[in-house]
């Protein structure tokens, strides 16, 4: 299956946080978008891998994906190898994707920024001839994506584009909820974290809030792109 968005997360809940308003309003456009977790989260204080595992799936019905996958990259130690790039390599090529989503460059958590390293370092290899991957007993074609973007996640990084996600919102929040171990609610039992605060959920939907309000809508979400971005036609800016 060919996507025409992936996302990259170190962890199942890091794309729901952070672009899974941009995924559902790209989905209702008819957009195919799949999610590839790098790892299962298992270092998490609260819940388990098998309840991640669940959450992750009840929150890729939500956001309407075509593909979710989990390369079992070892949470909280993968780092920038040839072997983690070969298997981010061989994603890119399997469903080749026009754009990419991946983790801030930098963040509180350090899996972050080294997702973002591995993601990127992955992309400029996927479209090299000579680096050679299998899948399914085939050699797979070389891939590159047009365009890279780095979603924003704790630290309140400065945006280079806003997508309008007025009216994703709701649905973005249910699949941020869907990791009913991880966030907060009334009745959640387990040790308080950083995420698991009600101040940190009202903190997403303030941010949203902020970043709409930049371009003059009710929602947003934010991106930092590596390189410039262009358009053909400026009426296709806000």
């Amino acid at each position: 299956m060919k996507l025409d968005i992936l996302a990259f997360g170190a962890h199942p809940d890091d794309v729901e946080l952070s672009c899974g308003g941009t995924i559902i309003s790209h989905v209702e456009k008819g957009y195919k978008v799949g999610i590839v977790d790098l790892t299962k989260g298992e270092m998490a204080t609260r819940g388990t891998e098998e309840t991640r595992k669940h959450e992750a799936a009840a929150a890729a019905k939500l956001l309407g994906l075509s593909i979710r996958e989990n390369l079992g990259l070892r949470d909280g130690w993968f780092e920038v190898t040839e072997a983690n790039q070969l298997e981010v390599i061989k994603v890119l090529r399997k469903y080749q994707p026009e754009i990419v989503f991946a983790n801030a460059t930098y963040d509180r958590h350090p899996d972050h920024g080294r997702a973002a390293r591995l993601v990127t370092e992955a992309i400029f290899k996927s479209g090299l001839r000579m680096i050679r991957t299998i899948e399914n007993g085939d050699d797979q074609d070389p891939w590159r994506p047009k365009k890279l973007l780095h979603y924003i996640q704790s630290v309140s990084l400065t945006p280079d584009l806003y997508v309008d996600i007025s009216d994703a919102i709701d649905q973005k929040m249910e699949a941020v909820k869907a990791y009913k171990t991880q966030f907060y609610s009334e009745d959640a039992d387990g040790p308080q974290t950083y995420i698991s605060s009600k101040n940190f959920m009202e903190m997403l939907t303030a941010r949203s809030r902020e970043y709409g309000q930049r371009i003059n809508v009710s929602h947003a979400e934010g991106f930092c792109l590596p390189q410039p971005a262009g358009v053909k036609d400026l009426f296709e800016l806000l």
